[in-house]
């Protein structure tokens, strides 16, 4: 039979070591079909031999153990099926996106609640709110209109949501932010 031999591309650190890249002297294996018994301690070369008696790759899956463990199994199918998990993982994982709702001090009623619907939304998607009040020129004079707004707002979204940063001025904006609450799920 013939000895299967990869080459590991270079930069791709990500891979178990397999067959010759291995650089152990001593390793333990886990057999394909005993998986369940006392796992062998023998040196890399026996170990090799066992491999390639089933026809399959030495595949290291716990190099920091002492000694490495390495497993007799299909080295191509193993990185299917380990990439198969890695994407499915990914899959389930929801990314929290940041939302952001720009107000003026003088903003009407109908538009906040207009925006406030906007921001319940984006809260039931799981999403942050950002909640920005923008001051141009004399506006200045009415931060705590501003400050006021932002408040109403978060106590309108009270319900899902609470409070992750309460208002504070940054330049000429006034910002607050609002993460989503196990309250209303």
């Amino acid at each position: 039979m013939a000895r299967r031999r990869r080459r590991r591309p270079r930069g791709n650190d990500d891979r178990p070591r397999s067959n010759e890249e291995i650089r152990s002297s001593k390793v333990r294996v886990i057999h394909p079909q005993e998986a369940e018994k006392e796992h062998e301690v023998v040196p890399i070369d026996r170990a090799r031999e066992i491999a390639e008696s089933y026809n399959l790759d030495l595949v290291e899956v716990a190099p920091n153990a002492k000694p490495p463990v390495c497993k007799v199994l299909d080295f191509g199918k193993y990185m299917y099926k380990k990439k198969k998990k890695e994407k499915e993982a990914k899959k389930k994982q929801h990314t929290v996106q940041v939302k952001e709702l720009r107000f003026r001090p003088n903003t009407d009623d109908h538009d906040l609640n207009f925006k406030t619907r906007h921001a319940r939304g984006f809260l039931e998607d799981g999403d942050k709110v950002k909640a920005t009040v923008q001051f141009r020129g004399r506006d200045m004079l009415y931060t705590d209109r501003g400050k006021e707004l932002l408040l109403d707002l978060a106590e309108e979204l009270s319900d899902i949501s609470e409070i992750e940063s309460k208002p504070n001025m940054e330049g000429r904006r006034m910002f607050m932010m609002l993460a989503p609450s196990g309250k209303g799920n």
